[in-house]
């Protein structure tokens, strides 16, 4: 049974066999070395990799992961990501005798069902092996890939009523036996994927781990395989303590949060993501209980790895950050995931779209629960984006291609206290890179039309949050376009009285009479010449925007950020002159008595909203 297996994987480990003992110093050099290696061989793969959504946008990662199937260290990546390999890896060492683990194995896999995230994210992992034949540590890879197999490309498929029809899921596959390739292994893999790209991201993923192994066996010669696995304990051990003494800093009691997704794919509103953050002592539980249960529902299912490790990248991003990241986070954090929730599903659903949502709001509605006792770490790691606008077509020689919409756009990138929105993305995505315009046109036969700033879309707050960007793109060839498309009832939510982002907007057939808009999840067929339109959310805001510094509010609008009206209906700031001329200046009487009245409707108390911020 998957929640069986699910209980099994989330165990806390024990520590390390070991007779070694390390001081600080020696635990943070190997700590170090450790993240370095990371970090090297991700850029390996990065380098070495065939498709673009690996080798240019950076969606990869790497971790290591000890004996016991604990997270030892990780690289700098898209931090959701970084917390998921572990689980995967936890089910391939279950069968360590059975499937015969030695020096110089590979294995690969991707199942939600058995520790995985969701079908598109491969897990390739290779263990290093001390002179005794026990595992020292496992370099583990993590990568998003472009197809699954399933009944359509690229893995995304809004109308899939189970795992099985977004693509083949594999629990966990011998790659490589003693440094000898399996050929028969990797053909199957091979053969269930559209795109001739992939056998060579799975030969840099094979490459970057062998890699990272070799380093590791030069740090078992130089350490002494005992002398890392106690520094492993020690690291994890530090990283709970450290964690734990923060906890014991917030005020005891309950921070609960609701947040909602405007719909499943077959149009059921208002999908609901509830968490109740307890603090009692230094222990913080994070509770979903009240998540939504709606058997109904589909494709709004995320995996328990996915919402194990959203939750956790949101709380990292509230605690100090030089707190260690490996899985004394985890120890320090009891997390309830119900089961037969959107949180945590039963056996063989969907979950390629789960990993956006319900994924992203397990974040934010940890962000806003907490927002109120840590108004200083609180930004949300989050995005809204449903999914971009994916097409797909055949080129001359009947081979497919696939424009998979991660070009650069403005979005989500909320303000925190003391801060504006700012950037093109928000903080949560880590060191994704999106692809210049330009790219997919030298590739597909698409066209950016444009992608600017739209004014007002950024939420207002005393620190607004960044606006969003529409992103318009012509089709030269017919296609299929897929697109799903959330908040637009249900926008990114502002902090502490700040104003809700702007919301997402997608019309298909733009420019022409025939033009819709999408209102929920879409597969056209759409012809030459076609032209789409995607308005991306802003950033949410942070604080009364009444409180926002009139000043600041008079570039904004020279900047075209904010528009005249918005600055009086939504600042409270009255202005005189036009951006366009470019001689906008401040009423100040006229913005003072404005934003009294305006301060009485909204029950505001600005004096003391002005004590409390300073």
């Amino acid at each position: 049974m998957s929640f069986e297996v699910n209980r099994r994987l989330c165990a806390r480990r024990p520590s390390l066999e070991t007779t070694a003992t390390v001081d600080r110093v020696t635990a943070d050099i190997i700590r170090g070395a450790f993240e370095t290696i990371c970090f090297e061989t991700a850029i390996h793969l990065g380098r070495a990799a065939s498709s673009a959504i690996i080798n240019q946008s950076n969606e990869r990662n790497a971790s290591i992961i000890d004996g016991h199937g604990r997270l030892a260290a990780v690289s700098v990546g898209i931090p959701q990501l970084l917390f998921i390999s572990p689980l995967a890896v936890r089910w391939g060492l279950e069968f360590q005798e059975t499937d015969d683990w030695g020096p110089g194995d590979i294995f690969v896999g991707n199942d939600p069902d058995h520790g995985g995230g969701h079908l598109p994210d491969y897990n390739v992992y290779a263990p290093c092996f001390d002179d005794d034949g026990r595992i020292v540590a496992i370099q583990a890879l993590q990568a998003h890939h472009g197809d699954t197999g399933g009944k359509d490309p690229g893995g995304f498929s809004p109308d899939a009523v189970d795992i099985f029809q977004e693509g083949l899921a594999v629990p966990v596959l011998k790659l490589v036996h003693r440094g000898e390739a399996r050929r028969d292994i990797q053909e199957l893999l091979f053969r269930n994927n559209r795109f001739p790209s992939f056998r060579g991201d799975i030969a840099a993923m094979i490459g970057a781990c062998q890699a990272g192994v070799r380093q590791m066996e030069g740090m078992v010669s130089k350490w002494g395989a005992d002398e890392i696995r106690a520094a492993i304990n020690f690291n994890i051990d530090e990283t709970e303590r450290r964690f734990r003494e923060e906890v014991a800093n917030w005020p005891d009691g309950e921070y609960e949060a609701t947040v909602y997704i405007d719909h499943d794919t077959v149009g059921n509103k208002d999908v609901k993501v509830h968490v109740t953050c307890r603090v009692v002592g230094d222990q913080l539980t994070v509770d979903l209980t009240g998540s939504d249960d709606r058997p109904e529902l589909m494709n709004v299912w995320n995996t328990l790895s996915n919402s194990r490790g959203y939750a956790m990248a949101q709380l990292a991003s509230m605690v100090a950050p030089d707190i260690v990241k490996n899985e004394g986070l985890f120890y320090a954090v009891d997390m309830i995931l119900p089961e037969n929730t959107i949180v945590q599903p039963p056996a063989n659903k969907p979950a390629a779209l789960g990993a956006f949502h319900p994924a992203c709001e397990i974040g934010e509605a940890i962000c806003i629960a907490l927002s109120e006792v840590l108004p200083d770490r609180s930004s949300p790691q989050v995005y809204k984006l449903g999914m971009p606008n994916t097409v797909i077509g055949v080129d001359a020689n009947g081979e497919m291609w696939m424009d998979q919409g991660v070009d650069v756009r403005a979005s989500d990138a909320s303000a925190t206290r003391g801060i504006d929105g700012w950037g093109s993305m928000c903080s949560g995505l880590g060191n994704l890179m999106l692809a210049e315009a330009e790219d997919a046109e030298s590739r597909f036969p698409v066209i950016n039309l444009s992608r600017e700033l739209t004014t007002d879309t950024g939420g207002a707050g005393r620190w607004r949050g960044q606006p969003g960007t529409k992103n318009v793109k012509k089709i030269l060839e017919p296609v299929t376009a897929v697109s799903r498309m959330v908040s637009m009832a249900h926008p990114l939510r502002g902090l502490l009285g700040g104003d809700d982002a702007g919301p997402y907007e997608n019309i298909f057939l733009d420019q022409t009479p025939e033009a819709y808009r999408i209102e929920n999840a879409a597969q056209d067929p759409l012809p030459a010449g076609a032209v789409i339109s995607y308005q991306y959310g802003g950033g949410a805001g942070f604080e009364s925007a009444l409180l926002r510094d009139p000043a600041a509010v008079r570039e904004d609008v020279l900047d075209e950020y904010v528009s005249i009206e918005a600055a009086r209906e939504r600042y409270g700031v009255v202005l005189t002159g036009s951006a366009e001329s470019c001689d906008v200046e401040v009423d100040d009487a006229a913005t003072r008595a404005l934003r009294e009245e305006l301060a009485r409707e909204r029950g505001i108390d600005l004096r003391a909203s002005d004590e409390s911020a300073s």
